[in-house]
């Protein structure tokens, strides 16, 4: 039962991919109609099917596994990329603050790096949900 589940709804997906070439990709074709529409009823049922095929055997399917390394290394790369900017702020807001309060530098540190603590806090969370997505999926039965 899952090879033509599959095959309906590989067919669906083609199908909707060459409605939005058609639609976004212009022809060489001199020759053509003058406005192709595809009925957005078409484009919603490919839509909401494709999803789907992700079940299309509930025994082997590698979509789950393959779009959870996708989002843990989205995961990571977010926080890191948002930790590391935000330390990187920080740390020079700190520095302008002590070359203009010298007499401050101690305060300013602590604050500094008792902030820098809770942005790492951060990256070690998005590498917790990383971890999670590729050894602890939930969604994996």
């Amino acid at each position: 039962m899952a090879s033509p589940r599959s095959a309906v709804l590989t067919a669906s997906v083609l199908l909707a991919c060459t409605a939005l070439m058609a639609a976004f990709v212009p022809s060489p074709v001199a020759s053509r109609p003058a406005a192709q529409t595809v009925p957005a009823a078409a484009l919603s049922a490919a839509a909401i099917a494709a999803p789907t095929a992700a079940y299309a055997e509930e025994g082997s399917s590698v979509w789950i596994p393959a779009l959870s390394a996708v989002g843990a290394g989205f995961a990571i790369g977010l926080a890191a990329i948002g930790s590391g900017v935000g330390q990187g702020i920080a740390s020079g807001r700190c520095i302008d603050g002590i070359s203009r309060q010298p007499e401050v530098a101690d305060d300013l540190r602590g604050v500094l790096l008792l902030s820098l603590a809770f942005m790492e806090s951060l990256t070690i969370y998005g590498l917790v949900i990383a971890l999670v997505l590729l050894f602890a999926n939930p969604l994996i039965k």
